[in-house]
């Protein structure tokens, strides 16, 4: 039995976009769609679906927005299995609870206002932060669709091969494009210059040291992903960042929980409130 996609919804133009989204992302991979919204309260003031149904404002109810929702997933994928929820009850709650038996979990920036979209909101940050399967914030100007306009899907890559490499591997594949591997490297500002361990320039030992790393982490990958290497110079955060310009879909890992519970690194909590595409953050499994 294959686990759907989840996707949050409450409703705002950020979460009815991560619906579009999402119904392409579960047609590309032949998965069901579930739609869940989760509310604390049960009149949503939201002017556009207020004028969708001929309501007033602060008269638009859960049945609502699911209505909406599934509408619009199917008017996208006649075909696509999408079922609904409303449950009353914290969003983030319900969207970690979901996790555990989803294939992913796909999520809107924030709420419900004009600047909404240029900061992360606390539920998509903590879904990200804590799920058990890989979260999809959608960001940036996607055109809704996750179907590979741009033919591009980036992977920002550590040290050895990851759940989020393998993820990638298989969006990539979906979608029928390249898939940028991306490894950042620096060389350190107080590297003496007569370091008995440098053939050359420091920068040059430094680059060759990232190549290998890369090298290492796509060990074992498929034959039938057009894979690109890139070694760039420059903090992780900035040069995933500029890729994200120019991407589809950014994937980043999230390592898994130490002794002080979950956690995200910086390089994907600058990406997640910055990128100019949407980013899935994978879990480590390994």
């Amino acid at each position: 039995m294959y686990l759907p996609l989840v996707v949050g919804v409450d409703g705002s133009e950020s979460s009815l976009r991560a619906v579009d989204w999402a119904a392409d992302e579960a047609a590309l991979h032949g998965l069901p769609l579930r739609i869940v919204h989760a509310y604390r309260w049960d009149r949503y003031e939201g002017a556009s679906l207020a004028r969708e149904f001929g309501k007033p404002p602060g008269h638009v109810t859960s049945g609502d927005i699911l209505v909406v929702a599934t509408r619009r997933a199917r008017r996208r994928h006649p075909d696509l299995a999408v079922t609904n929820e409303a449950v009353a009850e914290e969003p983030e709650y319900v969207l970690l609870r979901e996790a555990r038996n989803a294939s992913a979990v796909i999520v809107g920036t924030r709420g419900r206002g004009e600047l909404a979209d240029l900061l992360l909101g606390s539920v998509s940050l903590t879904v990200a932060t804590a799920a058990d399967c890989p979260v999809i914030v959608i960001r940036g100007n996607h055109d809704n669709r996750a179907d590979g306009r741009r033919g591009r899907v980036v992977v920002g890559v550590a040290d050895a091969p990851t759940a989020s490499v393998r993820f990638a591997y298989e969006e990539a594949r979906r979608r029928g494009t390249a898939l940028d591997a991306v490894r950042a490297w620096r060389c350190p500002t107080h590297e003496p210059a007569g370091h008995p361990l440098l053939a050359g320039t420091p920068e040059r030992m430094y680059e060759e040291r990232a190549a290998k790393e890369l090298e290492a982490a796509l060990a074992g990958a498929p034959a039938d992903v057009r894979l690109r290497r890139h070694t760039l110079e420059g903090a992780a955060r900035r040069v995933l960042l500029n890729a994200s310009h120019e991407a589809d879909l950014l994937v980043v890992g999230r390592r898994r929980p130490g002794q002080f519970g979950h956690r995200l690194g910086r390089v994907a909590h600058t990406l997640l409130h910055h990128s100019a595409c949407p980013v899935a953050v994978v879990p480590d499994t390994a």
